[in-house]
């Protein structure tokens, strides 16, 4: 095992760190994908079965109108998205039971586990992008087709901000499952209604009147704001921005008193 992994590599504290989390997360990505025949396309295929199937209800059953059109295209810009954060929440309940014996071995920050799966989680989600791509191409002979518009430029900001938030609540979620193994399932059905209650199928403008201003109190909508604004312009809402920039930060800031209040204990359990 390296150096980086056992905690004694050269260097500043930052670089180590930044080391032995990118280690981490390429070693995960190795063993995810070395043993499979499809490799990359598993991370976009789950994603584009869901979307196809609300495309099929949404569009070809109920006929209703959600969203704006290309449907497909509105749908994949936070569907995509979405999978990185239940992917990330997923994998955080399972971050301290799955390789107990190697975190309690090694003197790394433990806030590195957590990190890792957000990290792998991102870059899987980066690399499905060039699938929105491909559906923005197929609509251009299309009577609606979708268009690449200046706030693209905002992409980094969402991703951030996403990053930010998930490993927030990741770092709250992981050491709690330690203590209350039931959480593992409770997650699981919060990130169920959690799907329906962000704007993945729909935007925040098919809500209710009354109900949207609640909608940014979810921090999600901000984020898929920011995406969507690439091809939807009109799907920008600031005011939902900032609340979900201040969430991210408050969260970031509980995961972080969380995680160090309770690891010592964590380290005994596991």
């Amino acid at each position: 095992m390296s150096e980086a992994i056992l905690g004694r590599p050269r260097g500043s504290a930052f670089s180590r760190y930044r080391h032995s989390l990118w280690l981490l997360t390429t070693r995960d990505l190795k063993v995810r994908y070395s043993t499979s025949f499809l490799g990359y396309f598993w991370s976009i295929l789950d994603p584009l079965l869901m979307a196809a199937i609300y495309w099929f209800v949404f569009q070809v059953v109920f006929g209703r109108g959600v969203g704006h059109e290309p449907y497909i295209v509105f749908l994949l810009s936070a569907l995509l998205p979405w999978t990185w954060f239940n992917g990330s929440i997923s994998d955080a309940t399972r971050a301290f039971t799955r390789e107990a014996k190697l975190i309690r071995s090694t003197r790394i920050p433990r806030t590195i586990w957590v990190g890792r799966i957000v990290l792998s989680k991102g870059i899987e989600f980066l690399a499905s992008i060039p699938v929105i791509i491909v559906f923005v191409l197929v609509t251009l002979g299309t009577p609606d087709p979708a268009h690449l518009q200046w706030s693209a430029l905002l992409l980094p900001l969402a991703v951030v901000l996403q990053a930010v938030l998930t490993f927030g609540i990741g770092l709250i979620v992981a050491p709690l499952v330690v203590f209350f193994r039931d959480l593992e399932r409770a997650v699981k059905l919060v990130l169920r209604f959690g799907f329906y209650a962000s704007p993945v199928v729909y935007g925040i403008g098919d809500l209710p009147g009354w109900l949207q201003p609640w909608a940014a109190l979810n921090p999600l909508s901000g984020v898929f704001s920011l995406y969507r604004s690439a091809f939807f312009p009109q799907e920008l809402r600031w005011f939902d921005v900032g609340v979900s920039a201040a969430m991210s930060v408050v969260l970031l800031a509980i995961g972080l008193l969380v995680f160090r209040r309770t690891i010592p204990t964590v380290l005994k359990e596991i």
